[in-house]
C-alpha cells in the first residue's frame, strides 16, 4: 500500500513535515509551502561532488567551519525546513556539531539547480536564506554555466562566469576557483 497523496495546496508545519515517512523523497518547507522532490539527476550529484572537492580542503585548511552535504533538516527560523545541496556551518562554541540545532545560520549555502526545483531555489528559498542573513547563497546553473551569488541585502545577484571567489572571513585568504574548469570537470565526470 502506497502513501496517500499529499495536499500541497495547504499550509504545512515543521512538525507535520518531520513526521512524513522516510520514503526517499526530499521534503522542504518554506513559509508553510511544502516542496517534495525526488532523487536528483546524476549530473546534479556530480556537480555537488565536484563543488565538495573544491571547497572541503579550503574549509578544513583554514578552519572556516564544517562543510556539509544533504540531507539536512536545517531550520533557519521556526517552521522552516531546508535541505541545501552543500553548506558551510560556522563552528559553534565547543567546536562540535551533533544536532541540527547546533548549526545556526550557515556561512554559505549552495543549491545546484534542477528543473523541478529551480523556481523554488531562486525565489522561495533565496528569500528565506536572505531573511536569515546567510552571508552567501550560491545558485549553480549547470545549463547556463554560471553561479548566481546572493547576499542578504542584494536585490539582484552577482553573476560569476569566469572565477568564483569566497571570502568567509577577513582573517583567511579568499578561495578562488575557475568556473569553466569546474563545469568541464562536471561534464567529463
Amino acid at each position: 500500500m502506497g502513501m496517500p497523496a499529499l495536499d500541497l495546496s495547504r499550509r504545512w508545519t515543521r512538525a507535520e513535515v518531520l513526521a512524513l515517512p522516510d520514503d526517499g523523497n526530499r521534503y522542504e518547507l518554506v513559509d508553510g509551502e511544502l516542496l517534495v522532490s525526488g532523487t536528483p539527476r546524476p549530473l546534479h550529484q556530480i556537480a555537488v561532488q565536484e563543488l565538495n572537492e573544491v571547497l572541503r580542503p579550503y574549509v578544513r585548511e583554514h578552519g572556516v567551519g564544517m562543510l556539509m552535504a544533504l540531507p539536512a533538516d536545517l531550520d533557519l527560523s521556526s517552521d522552516h525546513i531546508v535541505q541545501p545541496d552543500l553548506w558551510v556551518a560556522a563552528m559553534p562554541p565547543g567546536g562540535r556539531i551533533r544536532r541540527w540545532e547546533d548549526v545556526g545560520i550557515p556561512l554559505l549555502v549552495i543549491e545546484v539547480l534542477s528543473p523541478k526545483t529551480a523556481n523554488f531555489d531562486r525565489v522561495k528559498k533565496r528569500l528565506r536564506y536572505q531573511n536569515a542573513c546567510v552571508a552567501q547563497y550560491w545558485i549553480v546553473d549547470l545549463d547556463a554555466r554560471v553561479v548566481e551569488i546572493w547576499t542578504p541585502d542584494a536585490d539582484r545577484p552577482e553573476i560569476a562566469v569566469a572565477t568564483l571567489t569566497w571570502l568567509p572571513s577577513p582573517s583567511v585568504p579568499a578561495l578562488e576557483f575557475d568556473l569553466p574548469a569546474l563545469f568541464t570537470a562536471i561534464d567529463e565526470a
